[in-house]
């Protein structure tokens, strides 16, 4: 019998109840009436406060209403917009390949911020080689707990291994999101999980910093973290759904 690595994560404290809040909110937002009639605007939506939030937690703030203009030609946040337009596409690739749908994110994501040549490439660390293996096979091999643990682990590692060049945040960001649609807790990207963490940026960062460490307070704080922010996203397809609604 094959032990899961991430299931332990399930039993530190407070953990089980944050997972099962998170998923109950999530499961709430998804009943919302513009869903029905609306839902291709509602993800567009979703999937543009997404962008311009994960490239504001990059370094790089814009305006919502001016990134909705087109006005704004950083080369960032432009990354964090093709990542948005591609990731339903990437779902299917994501668990059979998660090392080429990184790499895929990565050229989306720094393309005119890095050189051509490092596109796509992870750095030649043999330390982040060894680690980017070994949550690739984690991702591919499947595990049993919640696609929002895992979406937090593969968040988490990737946020702190830093494997490419650039905008490497941006990568973390997105595959921790195909994660929550490619094992069907999100399949529509609805989930504005990158506003949630955002919005709580300086828990963001230091929660980051304390799953570096690897112990459990430490994977603790990352993991309540991680749910508060998808509780936070299910509140903002709520709120994108009342506007919606408001201005049919």
């Amino acid at each position: 019998m094959t032990t899961d690595p991430l299931a332990p994560l399930l039993a530190l404290a407070d953990i089980a109840p944050a997972v099962q809040r998170a998923r109950e909110r999530v499961d709430e937002a998804m009943r919302h009436r513009a869903l029905r009639r609306h839902g291709g605007q509602v993800a567009a939506e979703v999937s543009l406060r997404s962008a311009v939030a994960s490239a504001a937690l990059e370094g790089y703030a814009h305006e919502r209403e001016a990134v909705r203009a087109g006005t704004i030609t950083e080369p960032v946040l432009q990354g964090a917009l093709r990542i948005a337009g591609v990731l339903p596409a990437l779902t299917e690739l994501w668990p059979k390949s998660p090392r080429q749908a990184l790499a895929k994110l990565h050229v989306l994501a720094a393309r005119d911020v890095v050189a051509e040549a490092e596109l796509g490439r992870p750095v030649t660390d043999p330390v982040v080689a060894a680690r980017l293996n070994g949550l690739a096979e984690l991702v591919a091999g499947g595990t049993s707990v919640p696609p929002l643990v895992l979406a937090a682990v593969v968040h988490g590692e990737l946020l702190n291994l830093r494997p490419f060049a650039g905008p490497s945040g941006v990568v973390a960001r997105a595959a921790a999101r195909l994660v929550l649609m490619s094992r069907g807790f999100d399949p529509r990207g609805l989930v504005a999980v990158d506003v949630g963490h955002r919005e709580r940026e300086p828990e963001y960062v230091g929660a980051a910093g304390a799953f570096a460490t690897g112990t459990p307070d430490g994977l603790r704080s990352w993991l309540r973290h991680y749910m508060s922010a998808v509780e936070v996203g299910a509140d903002q397809l709520t709120a994108i759904g009342d506007e919606v609604l408001a201005a049919a």
